[in-house]
């Protein structure tokens, strides 16, 4: 029916029939649990899914055996044939005819030039000209650049051609750095990481990675220096540095194709549900057949619903070791010349005395993310093969020198002197800093911080520099990059305490961090930002809550308040500092969990009064429709987020489970319950401190 309506059409736009050829059908396919399709042309043997699994593999290099494959659309196509016209462009006789409208200065590479302004509808077929110069039309300009030429057919199109002589000494051969290319070479570099993360995205499974945006993509040096990452989450960011470099100390014999999959805490991981995929990237083997060397790395780190543990969600509220809290992997090879060790993956994911309850979710996102990975070496190819090596890499120094240069001029406009600030978790513990400033570089001492904690609440030296990374990129004004220039004025002094655990071989020896990535990191910011008075504590935790049993885990971080400062209010109902992720959509949490949404909405005057008022918190209610077993693990319950130079404090947290016969219990920041159908849980999160006094 749909080809005959289709053919209809074109016969009436006075097509024949003999000149409509058999139509072109195709199956817009996925695996089930992805979003994003493939579109598949009928194969000759009709058969799709393997024609599809074949595509699959070829785009995003790996395929899931034996999951489901679904149709979510279906094409016919008609073309209707019209009389031939020559498509070769016919031979320019270059002419000087032109109307130069005017001419106007522009700047171009480096230099500005006189550049001519021409008006298209004035010039006739064989004009030419050389770049720089500007064609204006009624829909549009065409910039032609230094390097290039136009020229216009007989059929007045216009023909752009690049003059390889001019387009190559465009690009200067000296080590400076110009500033139009430091901005694009810069634009470039993050374009690259969010073309990662949109192929995460688009071919992971779980809710956390499609849903939520729970994850993060990097490009690194070869020296595994951050260089620029897309806008993912900043707890993350910080911490793949240390990453990346262990795991090339680890593994000294890395060869091309290789990829690598990590989540270990004490390696430069945040805690076990984050696992980080590294690849490395080496010199094009069309260039350098021999002694191939390793030229960047890209990474991608996602949090996984599921990692194993002794509680769904592997974020276990009161786990005591690492041990306790899932699988570690420390290096694993996950491909090697080619070949991808699956089998050999899935036995690690399924061992150790708590391993994961969902393995084939783990291989499917771990694939998505090798999958971002490859985007990212194929752009970092692309932008060798077009520029050079050797400019690309000085371009990605440049950049770390100009954040730099910017953190510098930051803090030389702090006091200087010694900066004080101890905040506490709820449990009374103390994570105290002194910030040193000297000039335009500073000193961040952690001395005074409490031991290591019993719980999970530890953090680690990845996390703090994370969020030490966090903090002082958000003195600089300027858009600049989160990378590792910004570090390099900065000190780190991190005695061992709960956040700097010694570390062990053996897990069960290792202090548990689940905790420490999601609460404590947002504590380290607080405490940061309360030393240098530069803006009231935010809602403090991530709120994060996880529920599921036997078959399934779900996880998700809650939003709240944030802090005021001194010439602003504080949001509400944001995710703040070192969280960046989304709730899940309200149809995508009830169609896919055994839950109902019963209220979100703006916990009011939660926010903190002063001259500037704090951001307000969230009140979200989840009625559970099968017993579940629910997890909490939360802080400022106890400690309310702390206002500024008379600001007052934000309201605490508070979770509530009201039962289905109406009983109400009074749940810990940290807590674990057995729900059943009927049962609501009532998270009340913290609002933001406010700012000055408002007298």
């Amino acid at each position: 029916e749909l080809e005959r309506s289709l053919r209809s059409e074109i016969v009436a736009e006075g097509v024949g029939e003999a000149d409509i050829p058999p139509p072109n059908r195709s199956l817009d396919l996925r695996y089930k649990g992805q979003d994003a399709t493939i579109n598949v042309p009928r194969p000759q043997d009709g058969d799709y899914a393997t024609e599809f699994t074949r595509l699959h593999r070829q785009l995003y290099g790996f395929d899931h055996p034996g999951r489901a494959i679904e149709i979510r659309s279906l094409r016919v196509e008609l073309i209707g044939r019209t009389e031939a016209t020559d498509a070769a462009l016919p031979k320019i006789t270059k002419s000087p005819n032109r109307r130069i409208a005017k001419s106007t200065r522009a700047f171009f590479v480096d230099q500005w030039s006189d550049c001519p302004v021409l008006v298209r509808d004035e010039l006739s077929p064989g004009f030419a000209i050389d770049g720089p110069a500007i064609i204006a039309e009624p829909i549009g300009t065409i910039v032609i650049e230094p390097g290039w030429s136009a020229e216009m057919t007989d059929r007045f199109d216009v023909v752009l051609s690049r003059r390889d002589d001019e387009a190559q000494s465009a690009m200067s051969d000296d080590d400076s750095a110009d500033p139009i290319q430091l901005e694009l070479f810069n634009n470039r570099f993050a374009a690259v990481a969010e073309q990662m993360g949109t192929t995460l995205q688009r071919t992971a499974l779980s809710t956390n990675v499609k849903e939520r945006l729970d994850f993060s993509c990097a490009i690194f040096n070869a020296a595994g220096d951050l260089v620029v990452n897309a806008p993912h989450i900043p707890v993350h960011l910080g911490a793949m540095s240390e990453c990346v470099r262990q795991l090339a100390a680890l593994v000294p014999d890395m060869k091309p194709g290789d990829v690598y999959v990590t989540n270990h805490p004490f390696r430069g991981g945040t805690h076990l549900p984050d696992v980080t995929v590294i690849t490395p990237v080496f010199t094009d083997a069309k260039i350098e057949s021999q002694n191939r060397r390793i030229i960047f790395f890209t990474a991608s780190r996602a949090h996984h619903a599921e990692i194993g543990g002794i509680t769904p969600g592997s974020m276990p509220p009161f786990s005591k070791s690492l041990a306790e809290e899932g699988v570690v992997i420390d290096a694993f090879r996950l491909v090697r010349e080619g070949r991808i060790a699956e089998a050999e993956l899935r036995e690690v994911l399924s061992s150790g005395p708590f391993p994961s309850r969902r393995v084939d979710d783990n291989i499917a996102d771990i694939h998505a993310q090798a999958a971002a990975n490859r985007t990212g070496e194929s752009q970092l190819h692309a932008m060798v093969e077009q520029y050079g090596l050797s400019r690309v890499q000085a371009y990605m120094g440049h950049i770390q020198d100009a954040a730099e240069r910017k953190m510098r001029l930051a803090l030389a406009k702090l006091p200087d002197g010694r900066h004080r600030f101890t905040d506490f978790l709820d449990d009374g513990s103390p994570l105290a800093v002194a910030i040193t400033i000297d000039g335009d570089a500073a000193r961040v001492d952690f001395a005074g911080t409490g031991k290591v904690l019993a719980g999970n609440l530890n953090a680690n030296r990845a996390i703090v520099s994370s969020a030490v990374l966090y903090c002082f990129r958000c003195l600089i004004e300027d858009d600049i990059p989160l990378n590792a220039g910004v570090l390099a004025p900065i000190e780190i002094r991190l005695p061992e305490c709960f956040l700097n655990p010694p570390v062990f071989d053996d897990p069960a020896r290792c202090a548990a961090v689940a905790g420490g990535n999601v609460e404590t990191s947002q504590r380290i910011v607080d405490a940061i930002f309360g030393a240098l008075k530069t803006v009231a504590a935010s809602q403090g935790t991530m709120n994060n809550l996880l529920f599921g049993n036997a078959s399934f885990g779900y996880y998700e971080t809650i939003c709240g308040g944030a802090g005021a400062g001194p010439d602003f209010d504080g949001a509400d109902a944001v995710h703040t500092h070192m969280t960046n992720t989304r709730l899940t959509d309200p149809e995508v949490l009830e169609d896919r969990y055994p839950v109902r949404l019963r209220r979100f909405a703006i916990r009011r005057n939660s926010g903190g009064a002063g001259a500037h008022r704090g951001g307000d918190g969230i009140i979200r209610e989840i009625e559970f429709l099968e017993p579940l077993d629910v997890s909490l693990l939360s802080q400022r319950r106890r400690t309310p987020p702390y206002g500024l130079l008379g600001g007052e404090p934000g309201k605490r947290g508070r979770n509530t489970l009201i039962r289905a016969d109406g009983t109400r219990v009074e749940l810990e920041g940290i807590a674990r319950v057995s729900v059943q159908p009927g049962d609501i849980l009532r998270i009340e999160t913290p609002g933001g401190g406010g700012y000055g006094d408002c007298a």
